[in-house]
């Protein structure tokens, strides 16, 4: 009973793993359809929304475009991807910047 379980198991898990595979192979033909300056510019803003995140200085608004840029993509629009690309990287550098600005103290 305990090994069929397992091979059960095991089948579903191997099936669910394709199934992701061919989601994101569908996803990088997408990408493929955008122009080079769109695909650049959304690496570049892909690494300033890290950056900024792994310094916990990400605003919502870099975010937001980020994810907007990426669905531009998935539908080839190089347009609003180079748009958003651009927000994102901007907000994202800006949430960067202000690591920098002296701590207001209120009160005593």
């Amino acid at each position: 009973m305990s090994k069929a379980l397992l091979v059960l198991t095991s089948v579903a898990l191997l099936g669910l793993s394709g199934c992701a595979d061919l989601q994101s192979n569908q996803s990088g033909q997408a990408k493929a359809g955008i122009s080079a300056n769109a695909r650049t510019a959304l690496a570049a803003a892909e690494a300033d929304v890290k950056t900024a995140k792994a310094k916990d200085a990400l605003w919502t608004t870099a975010a937001n475009a980020l994810k907007a840029a990426e669905d531009a993509a998935g539908k080839g629009d190089s347009e609003t991807v180079l748009k958003e690309s651009k927000i994102a990287s901007d907000q994202a550098q800006k949430g960067l910047a202000q690591l920098n600005y002296p701590v207001l103290k209120v009160g005593n």
